[in-house]
């Protein structure tokens, strides 16, 4: 049986990640410290005989015990209401905690995928993006701490695989959403539907004409499989390249929940990017790999996750998991 290691195993994609390992007969080893994931996410798993779960930052030397045959990396922040409050961090884990995953792929000599992301593109001049697209980024804006710690993520595994012959593959995700997101992390589709459930108006910031485009978890997931056990270790994009504006999207999210809110109008945030919408050419070719799932079939599973949650945690934030992180 192969052993692989996921860190940020309690997040909302490392979860589904254990899933899919488990499911496909692979001994699973979860890692988090829970700053931002939530032990709810891996409850299910603890009985599994195939599942262990080691909490610890990986900012931290990783030290695992026999062998270990692949390693994804998903430790980190992953919204602005993350990044912007716990900064510091969200370097830390992209450029430390990259390093020591890099360090124990090397000593173990196993494959390690990376969690990049679509915001290495900044606020593009390219559309859609492409891999080959360098990107348009503000190194010291609000949003720097995060797109930068992305793209020395990647300056550091390329550094990896070309001076240490380390077997490596990185992801650029598009915005992903399904089941086990946080409600309250600030990303559109949690904003609204949480809006939608406490019935608050819809927020929608500048004039709702920057666009988005939407890939449900399942077809993540699946990408990203495909990624680890291809032959292809340069950066491929995995999303799904319908786009829609944002203006649009809060009105097909009050059209598909019954909802009774109104949308009301906030400035920009500084940096937001106007357009974000993936060109998975290669993704297709070399992966053999497109998106399934349309965006109503998914919108609705997602909603019906979020229905299912309780009062308390539909008002709850996890700036206490911020605070206490903090100050140890």
């Amino acid at each position: 049986m192969e052993r692989v290691l996921i860190t940020g195993a309690a997040g909302f994609l490392g979860s589904h990640l254990c899933d899919k390992f488990l499911n496909e007969g692979f001994e699973v080893i979860g890692m988090d410290n829970f700053l931002t994931g939530s032990p709810k996410n891996i409850q299910h798993l603890k009985q599994h005989s195939g599942f262990s779960f080691i909490e610890h930052d990986v900012t931290n030397f990783i030290d695992i015990d026999g062998p270990l045959d692949y390693i994804l990396h998903f430790a980190s922040p992953a919204s602005p209401i993350d990044y912007l409050r716990i900064p510091i961090q969200t370097l830390k884990v992209g450029s430390l905690g990259v390093h020591n995953v890099l360090g124990l792929a090397k000593a173990k000599k196993a494959r390690v995928l990376i969690a990049s992301t679509s915001e290495v593109y900044g606020d593009p001049l390219v559309h859609p993006q492409t891999e080959e697209y360098y990107g348009n980024v503000n190194p010291i804006g609000p949003r720097g701490v995060y797109d930068e710690a992305k793209r020395f993520q990647e300056a550091m595994t390329m550094a990896y695989h070309n001076f240490h012959g380390i077997s490596t593959r990185i992801v650029r995700i598009f915005n992903t959403y399904g089941p086990r997101m946080r409600l309250n992390d600030g990303r559109v589709i949690p904003a609204f539907m949480g809006q939608i459930l406490r019935g608050e108006d819809l927020t929608v910031f500048g004039d709702g004409s920057q666009t988005r485009s939407f890939c449900y978890v399942d077809d993540q997931i699946e990408g990203i499989f495909k990624l680890l056990f291809s032959d292809y270790n340069l950066p491929v994009n995995i999303g799904n390249p319908e786009e829609i504006s944002i203006l649009d999207f809060a009105k097909e999210i009050i059209e598909l929940t019954n909802g009774q809110s109104k949308i009301v109008f906030k400035d920009l945030p500084v940096n937001d990017p106007l357009q974000r919408c993936p060109d998975i050419t290669k993704a297709k070719t070399i992966l053999n790999w497109s998106p399934k799932v349309d965006r109503q079939t998914g919108m609705k599973k997602t909603f019906d996750y979020f229905k299912s949650l309780t009062q308390e945690e539909l008002y709850q934030t996890n700036y206490k998991n911020f605070d206490n992180f903090i100050k140890k």
